[in-house]
């Protein structure tokens, strides 16, 4: 393998789940020979476990982030140990790709009750990642293919939403929306945002939100160039024939976009966070605790994010 090709670093997630399996399979599989360098960062035991049944036992270099054997592992289990491992492993490849180790990160999926069984507040790989960054503007965005969508709120409790769609917030997840697809090769981006509340909030008797919040963002960004249509109500703005009308939809909070994504894309969606002086992407699902260490996870999604990936830094 040449010396120069671009290195990425990919955590293996929680050991208990599918995150080794889907690391080892994308080292060694040949659609990625003589593109890319691998970086695993996990338990070197469980990963060389896991290569000795998926990847013929070659493993590239390995990061470790601590000691569970596998024969201590209990597969498909939330954990501490489990949780403090992949924490540790995020945080070693972050530090790594600040410091030019790797040209960017892929991370497999982390549970996040297990995080928190170690005493560890966490509510997901994008806020901790921000956190290592110093980064206090970013963005979660999911994508595929031409489908690319960005959130105003992500890990927060549904009753502290309102609060936290703010004009200042709406402004900027859409610039970082607005930027992303431009680099992606969309002279002119043609966006569209999603409501708060119910059919828009119905003139503000559904709720003022939408009146004294979102409208006047969006005039904002109109007023500063950026082409965005809404706030659509959030039922009618993913069926497709509205949708495909758009280059990048803001959603403003967690399961508003993620339902309708997650339905249209889930074997090939990408999460990605905008704002980092890092690329950073993952795939779309969880740790699949039911299905983990029996050699079926779908490779779909992660292979999409080691993509996109190398797409962010070629």
């Amino acid at each position: 393998m040449k010396s120069d090709l671009p290195v990425i670093a990919v955590t293996a997630g929680d050991p208990a789940g599918i995150g080794p399996e889907l690391a080892v399979r994308a080292a060694a599989d040949p659609r990625f020979a003589g593109r890319v360098k691998f970086r695993l960062y996990g338990e070197p035991s469980i990963l060389a476990e896991a290569a000795k049944r998926w990847s013929g036992g070659l493993l590239p270099e390995v990061c470790a982030a601590g000691t569970l054997p596998f024969a201590e592992l209990t597969i498909g289990e939330a954990s501490a140990r489990c949780g403090r491992l992949a924490y540790d492993a995020l945080t070693m490849a972050t530090l790594d790709v600040l410091a030019g180790k790797a040209g960017a990160l892929v991370t497999a999926p982390m549970n996040k009750y297990s995080v928190n069984l170690a005493g560890i507040p966490f509510t997901g790989h994008t806020e901790r990642i921000a956190e290592l960054c110093g980064t206090r503007n970013f963005v979660m965005m999911q994508s595929a293919g031409d489908l690319r969508m960005v959130f105003v709120t992500t890990h927060i409790p549904l009753a502290e939403v309102p609060r936290q769609v703010t004009f200042e917030r709406i402004v900027d997840v859409t610039r970082l929306l607005d930027q992303v697809v431009r680099r992606e090769g969309v002279a002119h981006p043609r966006l569209a945002a999603a409501a708060l509340n119910p059919h828009a909030g119905e003139n503000g008797c559904m709720g003022r939100e939408d009146e004294e919040t979102v409208k006047p963002a969006l005039a904002a960004l109109r007023a500063e160039g950026i082409d965005i249509d809404g706030p659509f109500p959030p039922d009618t703005l993913f069926i497709e024939e509205t949708r495909r009308r758009y280059d990048g939809i803001v959603s403003m909070y967690h399961d508003q976009g993620h339902i309708p994504f997650k339905m249209l894309a889930f074997d090939r969606g990408v999460n990605s966070t905008l704002g980092l002086p890092v690329v950073r992407t993952s795939p779309d699902h969880g740790t699949a605790f039911d299905i983990a260490w029996k050699g079926v996870a779908d490779t779909g999604s992660f292979y999409a994010a080691i993509e996109l990936a190398l797409r962010r830094i070629s």
